[in-house]
């Protein structure tokens, strides 16, 4: 990790966003930008919870251990997105989950003492971040929901609805970001040799095309059918 010297323009984060403009002194003074390469973790499952993250650019996937050799990649965030709120709590307890940058990543580091007082001075921030942390709460039931439910052919057309969904097309129509295959198999929650062979079968049904590790959707009604059906 990187920490930026001198003056960096953070006013498209979330915590900018939604805090009054008056507020953005404070925010310049107590914030910390900071860079972080592919690959890199911003925290790990454990660590103690010092902050929350706001992102301003790049791709993170926030994942826990599911078992001894194995994860769960629980979402992916990219620019806009907030890291570390699930380890806000009134105890002591430390961040349940990880986040790893996928690509070159930029966030604005807001301490927790700061982040407490900029939610009692900012009622509007503190009123999005409750709507943030609702959502977050129902689309994490039901993935758990799902994952116990849904057979994994299904949960799979899910995923990649999502990821188009999430990231948008590229000008060539793939989902604009590449995800491997290892990460996809961790966000559906099943083994890469069934991800693998799920993706030769959608091609082979037209609903998918594929170039190297790049996925685009072809047909997305008849994924939407096998979630109806489902």
């Amino acid at each position: 990790m990187k920490l930026q010297k001198g003056p960096y323009d953070a006013s498209t984060c979330f915590i900018y966003q939604k805090c009054m403009k008056e507020w953005w002194p404070a925010l310049d003074t107590n914030r910390r930008i900071q860079h972080y390469k592919k690959g890199e973790l911003l925290f790990r499952e454990g660590d103690p919870v010092e902050g929350v993250f706001f992102m301003i650019k790049g791709v993170v996937k926030v994942h826990k251990h599911w078992t001894e050799d194995k994860e769960l990649i629980i979402r992916f965030a990219r620019d806009h997105d907030i890291l570390g709120h699930r380890g806000l709590s009134g105890s002591s307890e430390p961040y349940p989950i990880s986040a790893t940058a996928l690509s070159p990543v930029t966030v604005c580091f807001i301490p927790l003492d700061f982040f407490r007082v900029t939610g009692t001075v900012n009622t509007n921030f503190l009123y999005e971040f409750m709507i943030f942390m609702a959502d977050e709460l129902r689309l994490s039931e039901q993935r758990m929901r799902d994952l116990a439910h849904l057979q994994v052919k299904v949960r799979t057309a899910r995923d990649l609805l999502m990821l188009e969904k999430k990231f948008g097309k590229d000008a060539e129509g793939f989902i604009g970001f590449t995800i491997s295959r290892q990460d996809l198999a961790a966000y559906v929650g099943t083994a890469y040799e069934t991800v693998y062979r799920l993706l030769l079968e959608f091609t082979e049904e037209k609903l998918i095309k594929t170039d190297g590790k790049r996925i685009g959707l072809l047909n997305i009604e008849k994924l939407k059918k096998l979630l109806e059906q489902s």
